[in-house]
């Protein structure tokens, strides 16, 4: 969910970026009004440069397919000490992150640790269950995970009257919002939590639910279901435009028959060994407040061949800027999705009207860009 596209490209680089042949000039597509106003607004906010730290292996729940209990980093040693989480935020701020995501098991366990975090780096946010309630004294924007009904949610995440906790701790709360991750068993229900999260006044946004490495269970899309899903978000996204969090370009690029990584190549150190863009700056600490390079992404763990989770887009997707500049309307749908992001992410950020009203097929960026991206510095 790094914003690192043009401030840190190499000094000699030129801010000019070619479009595709026959597509007319950035500068051509930047002359229309409404592009140049939105791209004026989301690139005030790309000093944004991320990194993740999972604060507890502790959780007080057992999800089913959950991405934490996977892989080594379940097994780290929970750092509790205040002083060394502070003193780990102070060296973060050095380095450069502007951005933390506070994540794990279920940070809203440790609130202490979080308020440590929040008093050193004022911009993050955090993924819980919401089934603890966060101190307001924390003012991260705080997402909300939710998987389907209460049926659902006890079955798959073993836990009773799940949304109805989750709206009696954050409704009405400005900094929650709710993501509501699509399943190959939950999208015909999506349309009753929506309705009970809006008669609330929740906000939302929609995640894909992305297996980790070898697993085999009901949860993960066939061709079939992420069409459904896709068609689903759209109809979702015009019937509560004022909770939906959303554009056409998010729902087209997340349900793509292409994983995320497969359409834009996933910049995390995991799938990018290289040093610029996230392969220089990003990592992603442990609860004992270390970190792997060769594991090091958004979400570890998960298949990166049938990733399409709403964390890894925020960053695969809005690093490929000059991927999506063939045409205005394919740059209006990539600054919808950045537009989405940071309303999604960013504390204070306001949502704008969606500039592309039709899901722009994501594979027209696959082979957008790949030969002058670094130098142009947009092209992690």
């Amino acid at each position: 969910m790094d914003m690192d596209l043009v401030v840190h490209a190499p000094v000699s680089a030129k801010p000019s970026i070619a479009s595709a042949p026959g597509a007319g000039s950035f500068s051509d597509i930047l002359k229309s009004p409404d592009i140049a106003a939105r791209f004026a607004k989301v690139r005030g906010y790309f000093f944004l440069r991320e990194s993740t730290y999972d604060m507890t292996r502790r959780c007080n729940i057992r999800c089913h397919g959950c991405y934490y209990y996977e892989g080594d980093k379940q097994n780290a040693r929970d750092i509790v000490d205040p002083d060394a989480w502070r003193a780990l935020m102070r060296a973060e701020k050095v380095r450069g992150i502007t951005f933390v995501v506070l994540a794990g098991a279920e940070p809203a366990l440790v609130p202490e640790l979080l308020e440590v975090c929040y008093r050193e780096i004022p911009l993050g946010a955090i993924a819980t269950n919401g089934l603890v309630r966060i101190p307001t004294s924390v003012g991260y924007r705080i997402h909300i995970s939710v998987w389907g009904n209460d049926a659902t949610s006890e079955r798959t995440r073993r836990a009773k009257r799940m949304l109805v906790r989750q709206m009696e701790n954050y409704a009405n709360d400005a900094r929650a919002v709710f993501v509501y991750t699509f399943t190959r068993e939950n999208i015909a229900e999506s349309r009753e939590v929506l309705q009970d999260l809006a008669s609330k006044g929740c906000r939302v946004t929609f995640s894909v639910f992305s297996p980790t490495i070898g697993y085999s269970g009901p949860l993960s899309h066939t061709p079939a279901s992420l069409g459904e899903t896709r068609q689903t978000m759209l109809e979702l996204l015009h019937e509560f435009p004022e909770q939906v969090l959303f554009s056409p370009y998010s729902a087209a690029a997340h349900t793509d028959q292409h994983s995320l990584h497969g359409l834009f190549s996933c910049p995390y150190p995991r799938q990018n060994p290289g040093q610029f863009g996230l392969g220089r700056s990003f990592r992603q600490y442990r609860s004992d407040l270390t970190w792997v390079r060769e594991a090091a992404c958004c979400v570890p763990d998960t298949d990166c061949a049938d990733c399409r989770h709403y964390a890894a887009g925020s960053a695969i997707v809005t690093a490929r800027m000059n991927r999506h500049i063939s045409s205005p309307e394919q740059f209006r749908a990539w600054l919808d999705y950045v537009d989405t992001y940071l309303a999604v992410w960013v504390p204070g950020y306001a949502k704008g009207d969606n500039l592309c009203a039709t899901p722009v097929s994501p594979s027209l960026a696959m082979g957008q860009g790949k030969g002058d991206g670094r130098a142009a510095g947009t092209d992690r």
